[in-house]
């Protein structure tokens, strides 16, 4: 599905995405600035979702690589974690194909409300989650249970994706991962297993505005790379106070005008 890209588009899409990309370098939540943006510039909501997806991954790689030092648990739940993410990513795309435009556009504010929800909640469920953690004595859950759980969370990323991060976070930290630089490499990984997957089905389907996530993934980059060198001067609570507070901006925009 082709969409005419004015000049304008042109720069609200770069400047969101470089905006989105310097977010994710300090908080996350980038994707509640490029998703709304891509849809204000007339991109069909299950399009901008199958772009906003692709070019999120394409700006996920490096990270993943620069991570892959970090993945340090053993190579068969390595292994399976992935492959659970890339059978549960493409289950949740090719869910996404058979709804229509209408009917996504009627989940929109609750998927969004969804995402928003467990952003700003995130922190105090990390906490939570250390400390049942730290405090069981007893040994992890078993992997099947958490096969089932990112395979749940792969099938939800696959539709939609705001938010997995944070919903992965549980996973990894039952499995007993507590370096937060481990964290951010299986995050990262699973997370382009999901995207990544998802990609095919939406391009079969041609959902995907290839001009838009040429925009978006150079400047999501550019603005990840930038802010990267500046991310330790901000203060991430109130970066993190920003995107909630826009989050449920665009989320109550879209309950009103949906």
């Amino acid at each position: 599905m082709s969409q005419n890209l004015t000049l304008i588009h042109s720069l609200l899409l770069f400047s969101a995405a470089f905006i989105a990309g310097g977010l994710n370098a300090v908080a996350g939540g980038g994707s509640f600035i490029t998703f709304p943006i891509l849809i204000f510039t007339g991109v069909a909501p299950i399009n901008a979702n199958a772009t906003n997806n692709t070019a999120l991954w394409i700006a996920s790689i490096a990270s993943a690589r620069a991570y892959h030092r970090d993945l340090n648990i053993e190579k068969r739940q390595l292994l399976l974690l992935a492959g659970i993410s890339l059978v549960g990513g493409f289950i949740g795309s090719v869910a996404l194909l058979y709804t229509s435009q209408d009917l996504f556009k009627k989940m929109l504010p609750y998927l969004l409300l969804s995402a928003t929800l467990i952003f700003t909640f995130s922190e105090s469920l990390k906490n939570w989650l250390q400390l049942q953690n730290k405090n069981d004595i007893s040994a992890t859950p078993p992997l099947f249970i958490l096969l089932i759980s990112q395979f749940a969370i792969s099938i939800y990323g696959g539709f939609f994706g705001a938010g997995i991060g944070i919903l992965m976070l549980a996973t990894l930290t039952f499995l007993g991962i507590k370096n937060i630089h481990s964290i951010n490499a299986f995050k990262t990984l699973l997370g382009s297993c999901i995207n990544g997957v998802a990609i095919i089905p939406f391009m079969f389907a041609n959902l995907i505005t290839w001009p838009q996530v040429i925009i978006m993934s150079f400047g999501g980059s550019l603005g990840g790379y930038l802010c990267a060198h500046f991310a330790r001067r901000l203060e991430p609570s109130l970066v993190r106070k920003f995107v909630i507070v826009l989050a449920f901006g665009m989320t109550t925009y879209f309950f009103i005008h949906g």
